[in-house]
């Protein structure tokens, strides 16, 4: 039935290398397409793949037994290498240095991660400032409709940005759908950038003249992104950056730089082996197996399927090379190219802190902005405040719901445990601390019940409610955290730390966990979790509850959950964080708003998208003139000038 088995029962003999190749491809495909294929599909159904499942091993294990060759493990065969992208070009690096990328609910390598080097970093950063001229004096119009056909494939290739993410950070692909669609909101919204970008204008500010402002692009920007959203970061900086008229240098994070190169090389030499072992476009057609595996691998639309013929190795490898080069960043780079954004205005290179800090003294880049610690986030601010440029750095966060026993009961338990354990509770705005007021404490019970009923296992399984956290460092930490509480006198209600995921044993899994009686001078309280970890506190009235989330550092979201308008009133005034929450657990704004972090959270003068991203992206020119005929024989007046008529 399947290609593979029908080239073996024809009697030809595969090299040792192709069969581990096919081999892997069916592995990947058993592991990742499950629900990625849409059920109404034949033979690759979940249902039909999983009974696939014995014969393939069984299969491969005839094949080795009879050939009396030794598998090689995957430790042998080398990874594919993360490209930068310098001047419209994906080129590799001839660093000898890289990072190994991992699959977090495999352990997996996926990928190496080249650190780029300082003259390629420096090739970036050239390639940007020279595009750069050609670019701001593109029509703003022009920008728009690069803008306006990037959200369209964004749009397009959605499903296929969503399986990137999950394979490398792990995160569930109903997350990883949601991961791209808030970035895309933002690409819209710099499709009005012609009306966002807009200066003041005022007539005859004195006698005959005239005063305006525009504003103007600043030249070469730089992006930092943390790990724990691929899309949406780098979506929240370049687009605002580039349609105001800026060319760009962006910085994935070293643990999912956004790539997935695996399939493209086994698809481009599997492409090679089939032809080799006798098949046709007839055959291929006839087992209808090929018509649905590379839309689904490749990405290609039924139509340009039709249009390619598999029958030669060549034609086959034009077909895989379709796959794109890497992940998330890397597939947004490729849509901002197919859009139309010149070569050069968005670069990509890679690396730790040498890049980071090359970012940060470049003369030639005037603004940075960053997500991610506030470890990293401080020393990027200090850096490169210093050098006199533009920062904003988004940080940490310890982000606190309050409940008020007239709230909803289970409108509230839900929203708590979607929030709190959401994305294994590895975002930015994930809520990390509830605060029962009075009688809510009560409510303990059912919000462990509720969580219990949470499924973890692999971002690709059906069904699944949280993936892993990023790497064993992070599970480590967290862990440490959650026996920190333990051991200063909090309850632990429900511990997740050792969960196993029957497939998935090596993952870095934590399950929902719920610590009950924290105080604020623990330190699972005092730090950033960022770790499927719920925090409760009890306060005896709702002043003692605002007093407790104001003396935290941070500041970047709090929520109030009540069905009292007045204590609604007294919660938006007093709080003390730049997102806020009524009956609402994450509290981040559209983006025609800004993200408003504030306190701890945040270090810098202007805050991501919105009016303030405009704003961060530009700078203010202001324009003063007359035209009137000027008195002759006036004279020279050394007095200072004055809309006031002497």
């Amino acid at each position: 039935m399947l290609p593979l088995k029908f080239s073996i029962q024809r009697g030809k003999k595969l090299a040792q290398d192709d069969f581990i190749i096919i081999n892997q491809l069916f592995k990947l495909c058993y592991r990742i397409t499950l629900i990625y294929f849409d059920p109404f599909f034949f033979p690759f159904t979940a249902r039909n793949l999983k009974a696939l499942k014995p014969s393939i091993f069984a299969l491969r294990s005839s094949y080795y037994f009879s050939t009396g060759i030794v598998e090689p493990s995957s430790s042998l065969r080398s990874p594919p290498r993360v490209p930068n992208l310098i001047g419209g070009k994906f080129v590799d690096s001839q660093s000898s240095s890289t990072i190994d990328v991992i699959n977090p609910a495999t352990q997996e390598v996926v990928s190496q991660l080249p650190l780029t080097t300082n003259e390629e970093f420096k090739a970036a950063v050239s390639a940007a400032k020279h595009a750069f001229p050609a670019w701001r004096n593109t029509p703003i119009t022009t920008r728009q409709r690069v803008m306006l056909k990037l959200q369209e494939l964004i749009r397009r290739d959605i499903d296929k940005l969503a399986m990137n993410i999950t394979t490398e950070q792990g995160k569930t692909l109903k997350d990883a759908h949601g991961d791209v669609f808030r970035g895309l909101e933002v690409v819209e919204h710099a499709c009005g950038m012609a009306t966002l970008q807009m200066g003041e204008y005022v007539p005859n500010v004195a006698n005959g003249i005239d005063t305006f402002s525009i504003r103007e692009p600043l030249g070469v920007c730089a992006g930092i992104c943390p790990f724990n959203f691929p899309a949406m970061i780098p979506l929240w900086m370049f687009p605002v950056a580039v349609t105001c008229g800026n060319t760009f240098v962006l910085k994935p994070s070293e643990k999912d730089p956004g790539e997935n190169l695996l399939v493209h090389t086994l698809c481009i030499r599997l492409g090679a082996t089939l032809h080799e072992v006798g098949y046709t476009d007839n055959v291929i057609a006839s087992y209808g197996y090929w018509k649905l595996l590379w839309p689904r691998i490749v990405g290609l639309s039924f139509s340009n399927v039709k249009k390619c013929s598999f029958g030669s190795p060549g034609k086959f490898r034009q077909a895989a090379l379709l796959w794109d080069k890497g992940g998330a960043s890397i597939i947004l780079a490729e849509l901002a190219m197919e859009a139309g954004l010149p070569n050069g205005v968005l670069n990509i290179v890679h690396g730790t802190n040498d890049v980071v800090n090359a970012i940060c003294d470049d003369d030639d880049i005037r603004a940075i902005s960053f997500v991610g610690s506030n470890t990293a986030g401080m020393h990027i601010y200090s850096r490169a405040s210093a050098k006199g440029k533009r920062v904003q750095s988004n940080m940490g966060a310890k982000n606190h719901a309050i409940v008020l026993p007239d709230a909803n009961t289970d409108a509230t338990l839900n929203a708590l445990v979607a929030a709190g354990f959401g994305a294994a509770g590895q975002r930015c705005m994930a809520l990390s601390t509830v605060v029962f007021v009075g009688d809510s404490h009560s409510w303990e019970n059912k919000l462990v019940e509720l969580a219990k009923s949470l499924k973890v296992n692999a971002g690709t399984e059906p069904d699944v409610d949280l993936g892993p956290v990023i790497t064993k460092q992070a599970k480590e930490r967290v862990c440490k955290l959650i026996q920190s509480g333990v051991e200063s006198g909090a309850r632990l209600l429900l511990d997740g730390r050792n969960i196993v995921v029957p497939g998935y044993e090596d993952g870095n899994f934590i399950g929902p966990t719920i610590l009950s009686g924290v105080t604020a001078d623990m330190d699972c309280y005092k730090e950033e979790i960022f770790g499927p970890v719920l925090l409760c506190m009890e306060a005896d009235s709702f002043e003692e509850a605002i007093h407790i989330v104001n003396r935290n550092k941070y500041g970047n979201g709090a929520s109030l959950f009540t069905a009292s308008g007045a204590a609604a009133r007294k919660f938006q005034t007093e709080i003390e964080a730049g997102q806020v929450g009524i009956n609402v657990p994450i509290p981040v704004p559209l983006p025609f708003f800004s993200f408003t972090g504030s306190k701890a959270s945040f270090a810098g003068d202007l805050n991501f998208y919105g009016k303030a991203g405009v704003n961060f992206y530009t700078q203010i020119k202001t324009i003063t003139q007359q035209w009137k005929d000027l008195p002759g024989g006036s004279g020279v007046s050394l007095a200072m000038p004055t809309s006031q008529k002497l």
